[in-house]
């Protein structure tokens, strides 16, 4: 089972072919892939490092490089759509995230990410 910590609900929708080395864009290529266009994926909601975490080089033995950050993007993400770990169907997740999702509250949450200006976030997410 795919394993997203909540920010990670946001990236994947926005992903588009970027990443860090060619590990972690394939790793990324196919877990967006299963995410995107398998109906019923399900996955495990938690708030520690996940299935994208596995091939960032930020990680070294389990622990994020960027916490700080990272676990600001995951609160935000939290406080705003109530999440709580757990398992999901992720395209449900998403719809219902997408549904209550606003160009600001998606730049408050974004707020520091350096894939944010160069993504595709805001047009798949808020459909600018």
């Amino acid at each position: 089972m795919i394993r997203l910590r909540p920010h990670h609900l946001l990236c994947t929708q926005g992903y588009s072919g970027k990443g860090y080395s060619t590990d972690f864009v394939d790793n990324m290529n196919a877990v967006v892939h299963r995410l995107r266009h398998v109906p019923g994926e399900k996955i495990q909601l938690t708030f520690g490092p996940d299935s994208l975490c596995a091939c960032c080089p930020h990680n070294t033995d389990g622990l994020c490089g960027t916490q700080d950050k990272v676990s600001r993007f995951d609160r935000k993400t939290v406080q705003y759509f109530g999440l709580k770990e757990g398992e999901y169907v992720y395209q449900e997740l998403i719809s219902a995230i997408d549904a209550r999702m606003t160009p600001a509250m998606l730049a408050d949450i974004c707020e520091g990410c350096s894939w944010y200006a160069v993504s595709a976030c805001r047009r798949n997410i808020c459909g600018e």
